[in-house]
């Protein structure tokens, strides 16, 4: 299972209807959601995932936007490994109008 967590360190709180795309090796779009109240995407639906590489496409600038904020990155890409198909890959984002940062989350 791959999800994803945005919280907002600007404004201090999660990131909410932030659109979140997940692409496969090739680039093939194989999966997008929008961040719920408490900023969590929980899965994207897949039937199933394969090792290999993986990208996660998050578009902070229509989130910024709607505070009047401008942002220096409009959107953050992510690119991780998937090598074992049985374990949880949870990505997290900090946000704020300009810097972010990532990790391996549980």
């Amino acid at each position: 299972m791959i999800s994803s967590h945005i919280l907002d360190t600007h404004l201090g709180k999660p990131a909410t209807d932030v659109v979140i795309q997940l692409f496969d090796a090739q680039g093939q779009l194989i999966g997008e959601s929008k961040t719920n109240n408490d900023g969590r995407v929980a899965d994207f639906n897949l039937a199933n995932i394969q090792s290999g590489q993986y990208s996660l496409v998050f578009y902070t600038a229509e989130y910024f936007n709607r505070f009047d904020l401008d942002t220096f990155f409009p959107k953050v890409v992510i690119y991780f490994s998937v090598n074992d198909i049985n374990q949880h890959y949870h990505i997290p984002l900090l946000i704020s109008p300009f810097a972010y940062s990532t990790y391996r989350g549980s």
